[in-house]
């Protein structure tokens, strides 16, 4: 969930074994593992500001924030389609 709107949805193994949208994999990138040696995971920063929810764009509330944002990110705000079966994403780069 990003400002108010579902980005991703599937059973939880699916999620955590393969996120598609970029702000699940940010927060997924985020979860503790304790792991020794130069073997840990990369953390995906997320950069820029939040978007005020009150003045929502019509183009994708995470554009502003996202390292993949596209021109047709920019159009409008994507929504829910499943990519893999029970799996929904709204992204219009995710594969």
């Amino acid at each position: 969930m990003y400002l108010g709107q579902m980005v991703e949805k599937a059973p939880a193994d699916e999620l955590f074994q393969n996120p598609l949208h970029p702000y699940t994999k940010a927060l997924l990138s985020a979860i503790l593992i304790p792991v020794v040696g130069k073997d840990k995971p990369k953390r995906t920063l997320i950069k820029g500001e939040v978007a005020s929810p009150v003045d929502l764009p019509d183009e994708c509330r995470f554009s502003k924030r996202c390292d993949y944002a596209c021109d047709a990110c920019l159009v409008k705000n994507p929504e829910l389609r499943e990519l893999r079966p029970k799996h929904f994403v709204a992204c219009v780069r995710a594969e």
